[in-house]
């Protein structure tokens, strides 16, 4: 016996448990991917038999199916946090997209994910979608529909700024490749388009290697993309490198660039990790920030880092950073390491995670980023072009994207994103796969948590795959979909007005939503992607009468 069950992309299928979150039909614009799940269980007479998904559609040609595997969870969130989560204990969570095949167990859920990916071709319409359970040899074991329902129209770009942070010396460590070699550049790139396709539109650019996540006194492996040579007269720069670090990332739909930090994370009272062309340490722990040595270096550097960027075309698309989440006790030494970089840098944003506003109307920083719990003071404050992050501190009441949330949760970002008229999103891990402070390298498929660190899936949302092709997770597919709710919101609005979309958000979730409070409930995401584009749909139509 075989059971199956088309269900929504948010719900997380666990072996144990029957999913609930049943859904058919499946809707959005023409250039919208479009995502859902069919999950199967058997009983004995099925058992261990290899499985697939073959689809039966008019658009079948666009529609890709991978299986959802269970990766192991050991942290899964931290003590005191709140109910909204789909589990607390250890065990096997569903998150990896892997092949379009799988055995099936006996009384075991299990599913796959398929996403319709756009066709300019595909005209306006309802498309049935037949899903067959197939073996090995073509063999039909069971058979699923679903309807999907392209309405007419395009999403507006995205025009929000978000990046979560490319850590490139993690895929050198991981597939053994050398740093620069032409597999290195290979593996970089497949990396970046996949982060590119799912609205990851900037990328952290080592100009050198970026003193992130890194022990005091420890060093990461050197990805230093600026050649440095020291001379009795000053230094010397090549810039080859980080010319073929921007066409990559542009090649892959990166658009804009955000400078590595130049001081350590938590303060800023160290130089970063600097080599010169033999690899021979010129700065790092050792170096204090506002060393003479190290503001001789800044003044030399940066001027020469500006012109490459202004040729390049990309000045105006490049952000700063100085230091990463800086307290109100390290304001002076923040605020000292800014007077060393703003005057060299053609007044392009410096924006750093901080989460104290203080700091903020101490002049040091332009452009902060808050904490998603710590939005509201900086909101209230008027602080204009504001971005928000979270990261392993976000456990508690706000969205973010640990293995143990829910589907909803983590997609509650794009409302709230526009919720809040935010600018840019920032996150630490894209592809972070080290144990906490880099003290060792980890195997992203058996260690989920940076070795007990952080929640699971905090630092990282892509899977090493083999051959240097990344294996994307559920979570990275709930975001994308969380990006497109903030283009069809910011989409109504251009129809309407800001103030008309905030109540339509309002009504539909029958309550006023803040970063804390919001509905839990994945339906509520089908409700209001339906009032909205259907406004959109009727607008259009006015507009073309």
């Amino acid at each position: 016996m075989l059971e199956l069950r088309v269900i929504s992309p948010l719900e997380k299928v666990f072996p144990d448990t029957p999913p609930t979150q049943l859904q058919k039909e499946f809707c959005g614009f023409q250039n919208e991917h479009l995502f859902f799940q069919l999950a199967c269980t058997c009983d004995d007479t099925l058992s261990r038999k290899k499985v697939h998904v073959v689809v039966d559609s008019p658009i079948a040609s666009d529609i890709t199916v991978r299986a959802v595997r269970c990766v192991p969870v050991m942290l899964a969130t931290l003590p005191g946090a709140d109910d909204n989560y789909l589990r607390k204990s250890p065990g096997l969570y569903p998150d990896l997209l892997s092949n379009n095949d799988m055995p099936l167990l006996s009384s075991i859920w299990q599913s796959f994910l398929l996403e319709y990916t756009p066709n300019p071709a595909a005209l306006p319409g309802i498309y049935p979608v037949i899903m067959h359970l197939c073996s090995e040899d073509g063999s039909i074991f069971g058979t699923a529909e679903a309807v999907l329902r392209l309405r007419e129209g395009l999403l507006p770009p995205q025009t929000l700024l978000r990046t979560q942070w490319f850590h490139s010396d993690c895929l050198a460590n991981y597939y053994h490749v050398p740093v620069f070699s032409e597999e290195y550049w290979r593996i970089v790139e497949n990396f970046m388009s996949v982060a590119a396709r799912r609205g990851i539109n900037m990328i952290l650019t080592p100009v050198f290697t970026p003193p992130l996540d890194t022990a005091i006194g420890g060093e990461r492996l050197t990805v230093q993309l600026v050649d440095v040579e020291r001379r009795e007269n000053g230094y010397r720069f090549g810039f080859a490198r980080l010319r073929r670090w921007i066409k990559t990332a542009q090649r892959a739909g990166i658009t804009h660039f955000e400078v590595s930090h130049l001081f350590t994370q938590w303060g800023a009272k160290h130089a970063p990790k600097i080599v010169d062309k033999t690899g021979t340490r010129l700065f790092g722990w050792e170096t204090d920030a506002c060393s003479p040595e190290y503001a001789a270096f800044l003044k030399s550097f940066l001027p020469r880092l500006i012109t490459v960027l202004r040729k390049a075309g990309v000045l105006e698309h490049t952000y700063f950073h100085i230091s990463d989440e800086p307290k109100e006790e390290m304001l002076p030494d923040y605020a000292a390491a800014a007077a060393l970089v703003t005057p060299y840098i053609a007044d392009r944003p410096v924006i750093d995670a901080l989460s104290d506003l203080a700091i903020y109307q101490s002049g040091a920083v332009r452009h902060p980023i808050p904490a998603l719990n710590k939005l509201l003071p900086f909101v209230e404050a008027g602080v204009p072009d504001l971005w928000t992050y979270y990261c392993v501190g976000q456990y508690l009441d706000v969205p973010n994207h640990f293995i143990a949330m829910p589907g909803a949760r983590t997609r509650m970002l794009g409302i709230l994103l526009y919720r809040y008229d935010l600018k840019g999103f920032l996150q630490w891990g894209f592809n972070f796969y080290n144990a906490r402070l880099s003290m060792y390298p980890i195997d992203p498929y058996a260690i989920t948590d940076a070795d007990g660190a952080f929640p699971a899936g905090d630092a990282f949302i892509v899977y090493p795959g083999a051959k240097g092709e990344p294996e994307e997770s559920l979570r990275l597919l709930i975001l994308h979909a969380a990006m497109q709710d903030l283009r069809a919101l910011q989409w109504l609005e251009a129809l309407t007005s800001r103030e008309h979309v905030l109540a339509l958000i309002t009504e539909v979730a029958g309550m006023p939503i803040s970063n804390t409070d919001y509905p839990h409930d994945p339906a509520f995401f089908i409700r209001l992607r339906n009032h909205v584009d259907n406004e959109i749909e009727n607008l259009r139509k006015e507009d073309n009468s």
